[in-house]
């Protein structure tokens, strides 16, 4: 089973994410040209000028009116994307597979940005159940959604730890972190590659067009 899940299913996840990445962009191209208004707002220095706004913590009004929800905010994307590419057993298994090799991360600073992570899933979960501005635009898919990020974490930690029999943590822990790279193009999730689109083309029609900022 272990070695299915490292072999095969991984590939399967990898094909996916890319496919399903380059179908979303080729239909949203598509639907950009069919919107007759989108593609000629687009302005390379107003669109650049309001993503790095909305990259840099406390770039916006927004972010400032709320700084927990910014911190959180922050730490956790940061420690989402960071951690799986420089801890140490993934460069290890990118090096045995691939002769590729990186620079990792310490071991307990692997465990810190984990358990980071894992801390922001249960914050944003419990935020979508308490804030009622969040609670009636969540649908059960979004609590789930959170539950399958936090997953390949979590699983990561207690097969690291050896808190739990260490060989089906590990296979739960590829299998989520391949159903999660699987739903990154269909789900909400794609908010993590659609985010400079979507601020490109807010910055642009409000930097160009009604000579405002929107931050």
């Amino acid at each position: 089973m272990y070695e299915i899940v490292r072999g095969p299913l991984v590939w399967v996840a990898f094909v996916g994410l890319i496919g399903g990445v380059v179908f979303r962009l080729t239909s949203i191209y598509r639907e950009a040209k069919r919107e007759k208004s989108v593609l000629p707002t687009l302005d390379a220095r107003t669109g650049a000028r309001s993503v790095l706004h909305w990259v840099v913590p406390f770039g916006s009004r927004n972010m400032r009116m709320h700084p927990v929800m910014t911190i959180v905010s922050f730490a956790f994307h940061a420690c989402l994307l960071l951690t799986p590419l420089f801890v140490m057993g993934h460069a290890v298994l990118w090096e045995q597979s691939w002769g590729v090799s990186w620079w990792s991360l310490p071991p307990w600073l692997a465990d810190v940005m984990t358990l980071v992570v894992i801390a922001g899933g249960v914050f944003f979960f419990l935020r979508r159940l308490v804030a009622p501005e969040v609670r009636r635009v969540s649908a059960l898919s979004d609590f789930m959604l959170v539950l399958l990020v936090v997953s390949p974490f979590a699983t990561g930690f207690l097969a690291h730890m050896q808190w739990l029999p260490y060989r089906p943590m590990l296979i739960l822990h590829i299998v989520t972190g391949v159903l999660w790279l699987l739903a990154i193009p269909f789900t909400r999730l794609s908010h993590m590659i659609w985010f400079v689109l979507s601020r490109s083309y807010m910055g642009s029609e409000f930097g160009k067009v009604r000579n405002a900022r929107d931050w």
